[in-house]
């Protein structure tokens, strides 16, 4: 089997940031892990890990009921940098001074590199980074090196070689600090020694392995969507183990326009895969009619979904196993740890308590673009592996009211002109997800002279690094104009197009 990769965990002090700064370890090749601050320190360095990193956090470390971790971990031996709040606190905990000055900085902030010591020592003396304190470390702890200062910030980052702990108040993680990389990747790289072992290879060779050892000589079967996240576990998980992998493909009446065309060509015909095509849409309406509430719609499209998979598996001789795309942001987003839950994701909140499947889930560590490069490194085709994310229950949740056949084919082929225009106007891409939305209202026009009474349809388009925030797309003008103009004359029912400008947080990217 191939060996385990360096371990780093990311302690979520409440940070907005704490999957950025997963993803920019992941980007230096090592594996890394978010844990919630409530984890006992003695559970963490169990885990053995290369490095601990302390993310920022929204409080003040004097508030009362401030987050704060066992200050054992700083003589675990375990190399630490603390982050914004993480180095607050680092600081505080460690006899320096952290001090309410009133004066915070927000935002870009010119950063001189003093002694750069081991951390700083490829990042240039003067350079741009992102801040967003009130607080302010006023004084290192004793034996500690100050490494760079801000205006307002004596020891905006401090370190003590020796012992491998560092601590800076500026976020690195985001893009708008310069060579925040570099510096991540000192620390991991240079500070704690990590193996830059986290590579695509890799992680297909682990998961290979990983199911290989857990289905043994079992049938599998995979619920294919059409999304890149299943036809990615589906290739992941062919590769491992062959014939003995059936995939469902279930046309649920909720799929995008010609969806269920493209699967069938790319899984039956390139992979070679066996693929069975369950015709379920009259199954899934019914199960949905006259539901009004999201959470409702999402457990019983899950439990359909279930349903449909266990009468499969039962005509395919009793498949034990069930391969299902879910990725690290959904364990995150349906409720984990400290998290909150968002919402429950068809794959994970879901799922009914009495289903007869193990579950296989290649990808549960993944975050997006790492699924996407997995894809690309497996053969499969762009259209499928750029294809922009779709949600499992598919366009029940795009329905903002109860779901009928005519609102499905209305939202269906308005959705279709999104998707059009977006890739004519060469912005597929550059956009992480661009749809329609479809409220159960009605609104008045006029059309040839003529009072209308139709729906509106709603355009959702944003862009973002891995779906946990998100910001709402600029769209030019004269697109969202042709978007607009093609939906009123070729979608009948709909008189009405508007566009939503909201970020992520505070709303999310789906409606429902």
């Amino acid at each position: 089997m191939t060996g385990e990769p360096d371990l780093v965990l990311v302690v979520d002090f409440g940070a907005q940031y704490a999957q950025l700064i997963a993803r920019r370890v992941r980007e230096a090749h090592v594996y890394s892990e978010i844990v919630p601050r409530s984890m006992p320190v003695a559970d963490m360095v169990a885990r053995r890990p290369k490095a601990i990193i302390f993310s920022g956090g929204p409080a003040s470390v004097h508030a009362d009921g401030a987050a704060s971790i066992d200050r054992s971990i700083y003589e675990s031996g375990v190399p630490l940098l603390g982050l914004c709040y993480g180095a607050q606190l680092m600081a505080r905990d460690l006899g320096g001074e952290v001090t309410k000055t009133g004066r915070g900085e927000y935002g870009r902030t010119s950063l001189t590199v003093g002694d750069p010591g081991v951390l700083l020592r490829d990042v240039p003396a003067g350079i741009a980074v992102w801040m967003s304190h009130s607080d302010t470390i006023t004084r290192a702890p004793e034996g500690f090196a100050v490494l760079a200062a801000t205006p307002e910030t004596p020891a905006a980052a401090f370190g003590d070689a020796e012992r491998a702990i560092y601590g800076v108040q500026f976020h690195p993680e985001v893009g708008h600090t310069e060579h925040g990389q570099d510096l991540i990747k000192a620390f991991l790289h240079d500070v704690a020694g990590c193996r830059p072992t986290w590579t695509n290879v890799s992680i297909i060779e682990r998961a290979v392995d990983e199911i290989r050892t857990q289905v043994g000589s079992e049938r599998v079967i995979c619920g294919l969507s059409g999304g890149v996240d299943s036809a990615v576990a589906a290739a992941l998980v062919h590769k491992a183990i062959g014939d003995q992998l059936t995939c469902v493909f279930v046309d649920t009446g909720l799929l995008r326009l010609g969806e269920a065309d493209q699967v069938e060509e790319t899984f039956t015909r390139q992979f070679e895969i066996d693929l069975v095509h369950v015709k379920a849409a009259d199954r899934f309406l019914g199960a949905l009619r006259d539901v009004l509430d999201p959470e409702r719609k999402r457990k019983i499209i899950g439990e359909t979904f279930i349903r449909v998979f266990e009468e499969a598996a039962r005509d395919l001789g009793d498949a034990r196993f069930l391969v299902q795309g879910t990725l690290y942001p959904d364990i995150v987003e349906s409720g984990g740890g400290d998290n909150a839950n968002i919402k429950s994701h068809h794959n994970v909140g879901g799922l009914p308590e009495d289903m007869e499947f193990d579950l296989i889930e290649p990808l549960r560590n993944l975050f997006k673009d790492e699924v996407r490069a997995i894809g690309e490194e497996l053969g499969l085709p762009e259209e499928i592996v750029w294809r922009q994310p779709f949600p499992g229950p598919g366009l029940a949740v795009r329905i903002i009211g109860t779901i009928t056949p005519e609102r499905i084919e209305v939202l269906r082929r308005a959705d279709a002109v999104v998707s059009e225009e977006i890739k004519r106007a060469d912005l597929y891409r550059e956009i992480w997800q661009s749809f329609a939305v479809l409220p159960v209202v009605r609104t008045v026009g006029v059309m040839g002279d003529e009072r209308t009474y139709a729906y509106p349809i709603i355009i959702r388009a944003v862009t973002s690094d891995d779906a946990m925030t998100a910001d709402w797309a600029r769209i030019p003008h004269d697109v969202l104009e042709r978007i607009a103009s093609r939906i009123i004359n070729e979608v009948p029912g709909v008189n009405r197009v508007a566009y939503d400008i909201t970020s992520k947080p505070p709303g999310t990217i789906e409606w429902e």
